[in-house]
């Protein structure tokens, strides 16, 4: 039972890590097991063991989430769009309760006031500029954009590892979300045709990003145990900021022209949905 509830738990990582505007981060923070993945991540080596015996299932999971329900995931966004929001929002809003109790102060002074607003004010800045819409890129072969891509990659996985900021989000907003998705479908379904020259050319674009972002985890997640260390309470000051401002940012993006009765009563159905989940998640 135990397995099964940390593969679903990266299942939810992997699906909202996709999505642009949903972070892997507040998924894992939201359902109690963030400064675990942590730990395994910067004591991979030094501990292995351990963190293998951690990270697999989320792993595992992650992979689930991504490669099998991103088509459902695309479906019910394209389809029922507010219904899904609502989903992911009662999913971050469920887990609340164990951010907070991780904020060790009786009460809170002006550096804990200040890095909540200044981390909420970085969500709400980041769904504004991605909200504007940028043109997507033209990928062409060379060293530099081999260089551009393992930089990106680091930055993407950096913002995905950091509760609330969507890596998807700002691949986005530099206009390297869609080319990258639409070189993992190439290579998925070149994979299953057995076309070398496709698998070739697309794996010159993703395993420089794929490095990229493998580095990018390790090094943030090593900032942050630094962080959760020194500055414990500081540090859930920030990531409260990011959390509580994600479902803002999400409601941001949501389109409301058509919004009527039936589709208000179905999202606050899958509302409540996401908030038993994230409670059925975040139980050990």
């Amino acid at each position: 039972m135990k397995l099964l509830n940390e593969i679903l738990r990266g299942i939810l990582i992997g699906i909202a890590n996709i999505i642009p505007g949903v972070s892997g981060g507040t998924m894992a923070v939201s359902m109690g097991i963030y400064d675990d993945i942590i730990y395994s991540i910067t004591h991979l080596f030094s501990d292995m063991k351990k963190s293998i015996r951690t990270l697999f299932p989320y792993i595992l999971g992650a992979g689930i989430g991504i490669v099998c329900l991103s088509f459902v995931i695309e479906y019910l966004f394209l389809h029922f769009p507010i219904q899904t929001n609502l989903c992911f929002i009662g999913l971050i809003l469920g887990g609340l309760p164990i951010i907070t109790k991780r904020i060790k102060i009786k009460k809170p002074d002006f550096s804990h006031s200040l890095i909540f607003i200044l981390f909420f004010a970085l969500i709400i800045g980041m769904q504004l500029l991605g909200g504007q819409g940028t043109k997507d890129v033209t990928i062409q072969i060379s060293l530099l954009e081999i260089i551009k891509l393992f930089l990106i990659g680091a930055v993407a996985s950096a913002t995905m590892v950091i509760p609330g900021v969507s890596g998807s989000m700002m691949l986005m907003i530099i206009g390297y979300y869609n080319p990258i998705i639409s070189h993992i479908n190439l290579f998925i379904k070149a994979l299953v045709a057995l076309n070398f020259d496709q698998l070739i050319q697309s794996s010159m674009i993703l395993v420089p990003f794929g490095l990229g972002v493998v580095i990018g985890i390790f090094l943030i997640a090593k900032i942050i145990e630094i962080l959760l260390k020194n500055y414990e309470s500081h540090t859930y000051c920030a990531i409260l900021g990011l959390v509580i401002a994600s479902p803002i940012a999400i409601l941001m993006g949501i389109n409301l022209t058509n919004l009527n009765l039936p589709i208000l009563l179905t999202s606050a159905i899958t509302f409540i949905i996401g908030l038993i989940i994230a409670r059925f998640a975040g139980q050990e």
